[in-house]
């Protein structure tokens, strides 16, 4: 899903106030007061990798976005264990107070085929990532301590520069869990631990010339600041998305919107542009735009 970032003010005062303030030349506010009287979002059906090979080359200014991980878990063989309720790649995680939970996929399994096809995956993902945003701009990506380091090292292949990470601190169900099929026998021990965050990482094409130089001609190169007094932060407390969000999207790894808005806002550092979600599987990430 594509989207022109907006907020209150109208979308072509915004951007003269934005090319007022930062000095930004006169074509490229014309461009950004084009695109800005728009529509706020488009939504595309089509393959994410064959809707980015057609996008023209430095038209988006962030992504943000928690990208397929499926693998092993969506063959027809796992699908049909999981629906059985046993076995295979999926854990169902205990009950609590009545209230039960959706099935997540065990990542540790994966052997060096399943590893070597999510390393192809996110290496032309990130190429044409690449192509298509503008110079400074920033990507922000979904996912899991046990995977990161393959989808870290796509990018950075692809010529991005590592800019961090973003930790959401967020008390999950994953890990934890007793050996498989030997709980009684081993009831002091956890196969690992329960996990209570979530990597996001960050990452930034690089700029052209000075940052400052890349602001003025591109609107990227930065984050946006909280305020004038605060930075945005690489830690953030995050609850679990809420129930009225699930009855949206019974999605297994649903992001709140409370959180997403941050990392949205944060993506634009004047607040103008386009971010692009290329795999969209869930309306709560278009509703925090």
């Amino acid at each position: 899903m594509e989207i022109a970032k907006h907020f209150k003010e109208p979308a072509q005062q915004m951007q003269l106030d934005c090319a007022r303030e930062y000095d930004v030349r006169d074509e490229v506010q014309a461009n950004a007061i084009e695109m800005m009287s728009q529509t706020k979002y488009s939504v595309h059906l089509s393959d994410a990798f064959t809707w980015l090979e057609a996008r023209e080359e430095n038209s988006i200014h962030a992504i943000v976005t928690d990208p397929p991980y499926g693998l092993k878990e969506y063959t027809d063989i796992e699908k049909k264990k999981l629906r059985n309720g046993h076995g295979g790649v999926w854990r169902i995680p205990p009950s609590f107070d009545g209230c039960k939970r959706s099935p997540l996929p065990r990542f540790t399994i994966l052997d060096d085929t399943d590893i070597a096809a999510l390393s192809s995956f996110f290496t032309k993902f990130a190429k044409l990532a690449m192509r298509v945003l503008v110079p400074g701009s920033h990507v922000m990506i979904a996912t899991n301590p046990l995977l990161s380091q393959y989808v870290y090292m796509s990018f950075m292949t692809a010529g991005f520069e590592k800019r961090g990470e973003i930790i959401r601190l967020v008390q999950t169900l994953r890990g934890g869990d007793r050996p498989k099929n030997a709980h009684k026998e081993f009831q002091d021990v956890s196969v690992m631990p329960r996990s209570a965050w979530e990597p996001w990482g960050l990452f930034r094409k690089p700029c052209e010339g000075r940052v400052q130089d890349n602001l003025r001609k591109w609107g990227t190169g930065g984050l946006r600041r909280v305020s004038g007094k605060n930075p945005f932060v690489d830690v953030i407390q995050s609850a679990p998305a809420r129930r009225e969000e699930r009855k949206i999207a019974p999605h297994p790894s649903l992001k709140p919107q409370a959180f997403m808005r941050q990392l949205v806002r944060a993506a634009l550092p004047l607040g103008c542009g386009i971010i692009l979600d290329p795999f969209m599987g869930w309306l709560p990430r278009r509703l925090a735009t």
